[in-house]
């Protein structure tokens, strides 16, 4: 059996094209893998809590020095982390906001990003990601063409920017399918979602 997370985060519902093709990945994978356990948490209808200065002082300090608020601090960071860990592979929706992910998924991030949990420092200050041995899919939508050959690529800092997070904490088996031109008119709409499911049929057979 293996653990799904599935995270999204558009704020937006039942318009939001990065929820429905990551719930198209996943209906696809839970019926051909029955035997699976799939968890969902939404970010864009239910964020997470920015990093605050509580949170650097407990996140940054021996836990046993750890007064009763500064425990309270990282209670949310330890679940989300808990429920991170527990998984096997990860699907996560993001669509771009302003060349970038969402502030949503930002915030979540950063709570799961924490020395000791994801990644560890060693004495000569190297540092080592914990998080190995897992794969993801990353299902992104954005209105214009910000693809590797498009002209607007440069302005991509949301790919390059996940695989380094994602990698800095050991998940480096990463697999981006990307609806594209979104905004560019019902053809550039439609041939986009098109080509994104068929990705996704792919990475569902080979994942």
């Amino acid at each position: 059996m293996v653990n799904i997370l599935h995270i999204d985060s558009s704020p937006r519902g039942e318009r939001s094209h990065s929820r429905e093709l990551s719930k198209e990945f996943v209906s696809g994978w839970r019926a051909a893998h029955l035997e699976d356990a799939i968890a969902y948490r939404d970010l864009g209808h239910y964020p997470v809590p920015h990093v605050n200065e509580a949170w650097i002082a407990a996140a940054f300090s021996p836990p046993e020095t750890h007064t009763p608020e500064l425990t309270e601090a990282l209670r949310i960071s330890e679940e989300l982390i808990d429920e991170f860990l527990a998984a096997d592979r990860y699907v996560f929706g993001v669509p771009m906001y302003n060349l970038n992910i969402p502030s949503t998924f930002k915030a979540y991030i950063d709570q799961i990003v924490r020395a000791n949990r994801t990644f560890a420092i060693d004495a000569q200050g190297g540092l080592r990601g914990l998080v190995e041995g897992k794969k993801a899919v990353i299902i992104t939508a954005s209105g214009g063409d910000y693809s590797a050959t498009s002209p607007a690529a440069a302005y991509n800092f949301q790919e390059p920017y996940l695989r380094a997070i994602f990698g800095f904490i050991g998940l480096t088996d990463i697999q981006f399918i990307n609806a594209n031109s979104l905004s560019g008119g019902d053809d550039a709409r439609t041939q986009s979602l098109s080509e994104a499911r068929a990705a996704i049929q792919d990475a569902i057979a080979h994942w």
